[in-house]
């Protein structure tokens, strides 16, 4: 063991190093000759007694905090009963996102369901169909599991060019969360599927009557009938009380108050829904069962509702990336439009099917930049550029555009929404 041969440490000696570091990375330093009032005189909250713990028995942000809230484009829908908010990703950091910031996506508005009057039903090709309570489907074992959930409209106004100008906009239909629930498989096993039962249509409970096909290897692997996210209950807007998980699956296909899975030997949107859901290619031909979604990243910050506003100097470029196949062991990022790259650093836990955050610490010398990050996920897929995506599938579809997004960050730290060839 080595041991320390310096000079004694001094109280002195830790202070005026502690300033020399804090100058560095962009604090205010405090001399004698430019006292900061904030730091050495008492403010008034230091004066009065806070409000008790009685005072918000559901805790509430910060009031300071108040513009970090999911938004809507009124003219994206006819009306919000069937329409689309938008998670802030601009203002988040880490990679769970607050059950209150969620994304909100719906076809006949919110249903309101007393847990006690909700059943779900399991009933086609199986030999028992079964009809739970919330009691009885408290009495199976119990998974806890990370995973994003996005739409497949994420970024669908960006095929044909830049139009949003804010990540909320252009990706902020996604959230990520830790869900709890029963696995499907085991409700199915209950059930007893039949050997013929080869899909199985899941159904809602809300006014438009929701429902999807999934494969039956699909619903046997890593599906759960969630009833909490976050560790408490689900929201209204999400699904209370029960809501299907397809990790890594687009969203339409994660039906929220779920109350009905018949078991059937075809798909039912093969007959019915051949419309909807869909790629539709630039020679008129649809790709169909698109369900997996591609691996994908955004920066968050800097980006167009985050300016760089203290200048140059120390700048943390941060993002998030996700993969519907695995995880995410690699992001790259760029400050000049892809001619050069930097490995960025991963940070926080790599969940299969979740969101993964990434930093990358430069020091901005103000000239503008073209921000880009480029995620790999752990099957070796590397994310596109959107002229690759649209060069093999054209122009026509809103669906599962996972290309490379760009922000101009201009020399007053302004961040603009562009395209680049």
């Amino acid at each position: 063991m080595q041991h320390y041969k310096g000079p004694k440490p001094s109280r002195r000696r830790f202070l005026s190093g502690a300033a020399a570091m804090g100058a560095a990375f962009g604090a205010t330093r405090v001399t004698a000759q430019s006292p900061d009032p904030l730091i050495v005189n008492t403010q008034p909250w230091q004066q009065d007694l806070g409000a008790g713990v009685d005072a918000a028995p559901y805790g509430l942000p910060s009031p300071f905090e108040s513009d970090v809230i999911r938004r809507n484009v009124p003219w994206l829908t006819a009306d919000p009963v069937s329409s689309v908010n938008f998670t802030p990703l601009h203002a988040l950091d880490g990679i769970i996102t607050p059950n209150g910031l969620c994304f909100e996506r719906h076809h006949g508005g919110v249903a309101v369901i007393e847990p006690g009057d909700h059943r779900l039903m399991i009933n086609g090709l199986v030999e028992k169909e079964l009809v739970f309570t919330m009691e009885d489907l408290m009495r199976f074992p119990r998974e806890n599991h990370v995973y994003f959930l996005e739409c497949a409209a994420n970024s669908g106004m960006e095929w044909a060019g830049a139009q949003l100008n804010g990540c909320q906009f252009t990706h902020g239909m996604i959230h990520n969360v830790q869900y709890t629930g029963v696995p499907l498989r085991l409700l199915l096993e209950e059930a007893g599927v039949k050997t013929s039962g080869k899909w199985i249509m899941v159904e809602g409970a809300d006014a438009a009557g929701m429902n999807r096909s999934i494969p039956m290897e699909k619903a046997l692997d890593d599906c759960l009938i969630a009833f909490k996210m976050n560790g408490e209950a689900l929201r209204p807007e999400q699904g209370y009380p029960l809501r299907l998980v397809v990790p890594g699956w687009e969203g339409n296909m994660w039906i929220k108050w779920i109350r009905r899975i018949e078991v059937g030997d075809k798909p039912w949107h093969a007959r019915e829904e051949t419309s909807k859901y869909t790629d539709l290619l630039a020679n008129g031909v649809a790709r169909r069962f698109t369900w997996e979604m591609d691996a994908k990243s955004v920066i968050t910050s800097p980006s167009p509702q985050v300016p760089i506003t203290h200048g140059k100097g120390p700048l943390v470029i941060t993002g998030v990336a996700w993969s519907g196949r695995g995880t995410i062991p690699r992001v790259d990022v760029t400050t000049d439009g892809g001619i050069t790259w930097q490995k960025a650093r991963m940070s926080g836990p790599s969940f299969d099917k979740s969101m993964h955050r990434f930093y990358l610490e430069i020091d901005w010398d103000g000239a503008p930049m073209l921000l880009q990050s480029r995620a790999h996920d752990s099957t070796g897929y590397v994310q596109p550029t959107k002229d690759a995506l649209r060069k093999i599938r054209g122009e026509n579809s809103i669906y599962h555009n996972n290309g490379i997004q760009t922000w101009a960050i201009d020399a007053e730290g302004r961040a603009e929404n562009v395209e680049i060839s």
